[in-house]
């Protein structure tokens, strides 16, 4: 049986730094405020007319299959997570083969949120393991800066988020020592309202957009937050674990723990529940705020430009967000 490994990585972020400072100016908040609630000093918000998710998608995967040494040609199928995609429909898969000339090929699209690039993955993995495809583009973009309300009214959301993307390329190997060695996947409807952005919604009445929705707050972005970081530091280290039990490892043998950026308390939080030093665990929101399906590939390419992504190395990917949804990847890169 083959298995999938990650053979190429790359990411990209508009050029529009957004810093705390910049907020203070559009909203009743601080930079000191930002940094202690979240840990971000800056994020990205993408430039109109020259990004969509669409093309800074095409940017990432062009790097992930340059650094894979493959060319675009050599992807066989899509995998793109995202919750801002271009288009009502159609969704942003289609969108990137046609921006990478790969006519006739699978695109499939996943809109689990902050979990997504995870869910993605292991959707990828199983293409891979099954025999169906040899090569698979895996990608993650968002572009939140535009449902966010840069008031006060909305400044405990339009903080948190930003812009980018990133992606890799899963291969078909036959080496059990570099492979993805399993994913976890979770959800919990119950609290799907807990996090939400409930309009435009199919199931309205009249047309799929009104002012009244609008003029609702249908459109806004609803968190209770206090209940996203009592779920978070429980849900992370929860299914951590699980994947390394799995596996026959525990929290001494990770190398790396690349977590989705929501927030850098939860980040520490569940690195010290773990064990785990500072040096063992990506962290970079504080650049770029929370970037939703992107952030762990872009954590993850970063990592790797920087060295600190190594053969033979244990990495374990964890995702906890809206839905609630929750997922773990153990990696032996």
């Amino acid at each position: 049986m083959p298995y999938s490994q990650i053979v190429g990585a790359g990411h990209y972020v508009p050029e529009n730094v957004v810093t705390n400072y910049d907020l203070e100016k559009l909203m009743d908040t601080s930079d000191a405020w930002i940094r202690e609630r979240t840990g971000i000093h800056e994020r990205r918000f993408f430039t109109p007319g020259k990004d969509t998710v669409t093309s800074m998608a095409r940017e990432a995967s062009l790097k992930a299959i340059e650094r894979a040494g493959l060319q675009p040609t050599d992807i066989e199928f899509i995998v793109f997570a995202t919750i801002t995609s271009d288009y009502y429909f159609p969704g942003c898969g289609v969108l990137l083969q046609r921006e990478l000339n790969l006519p006739g090929i699978g695109a499939l699209d996943i809109k689990n949120q902050c979990s997504g690039f995870i869910y993605a993955l292991s959707v990828a993995d199983q293409f891979i393991k099954a025999g169906t495809y040899k090569n698979i583009l895996v990608v993650g973009s968002e572009i939140q800066s535009t449902f966010l309300d840069l008031s006060d009214k909305g400044r405990g959301v339009a903080v948190i988020f930003g812009d980018g993307a990133g992606a890799v390329v899963l291969q078909a190997t036959q080496n059990p020592e570099h492979r993805i060695l399993s994913t976890h996947l979770h959800a919990d409807g119950r609290f799907a309202e807990e996090l939400a952005v409930r309009d435009p919604g199919g199931s309205r009445p009249g047309r799929w957009l009104t002012h009244e929705m609008i003029d609702d707050g249908g459109t806004d972005v609803v968190m209770n937050g206090q209940n996203v970081f009592k779920h978070a530091v429980v849900r992370f280290p929860e299914v951590i674990k699980e994947a390394l039990d799995a596996n026959g490892f525990t929290t001494a043998d990770v190398d790396l723990l690349i977590p989705h950026q929501a927030n850098l308390r939860i980040t520490k939080y569940v690195g010290e529940q773990l064990g785990l030093p500072e040096e063992k665990v990506v962290s970079n929101i504080q650049k770029y705020g929370n970037t939703t399906a992107a952030s762990i590939p872009i954590a993850m390419s970063e990592a790797w430009e920087n060295g600190r992504i190594q053969p033979g190395q244990l990495v374990c990917l964890a995702a906890f967000g809206s839905g609630f949804t929750w997922a773990s990847a153990l990696i032996r890169w």
